[in-house]
């Protein structure tokens, strides 16, 4: 989850003239990166071996 000093920074970090959808999309940037920080931390997380061999299987 994103904390209210997070999407402020956000906000601060945009040029004085942005879209809405711009906005919305760093919104979810962050919301995403921190939900993989998150998972990070609690181990859910595979090697890099494993990712490719799922991604040879997804790909094949």
């Amino acid at each position: 989850m994103i904390n209210k000093d997070q999407v402020i920074q956000t906000i601060k970090d945009l040029p004085d003239n942005f879209s809405t959808e711009e906005l919305i999309q760093k919104i979810i940037l962050l919301e995403k990166i921190e939900t993989g920080l998150q998972q990070s931390d609690a181990g859910k997380v595979v090697s890099s071996d494993e990712a490719k061999k799922r991604l040879a299987k997804w790909l094949a």
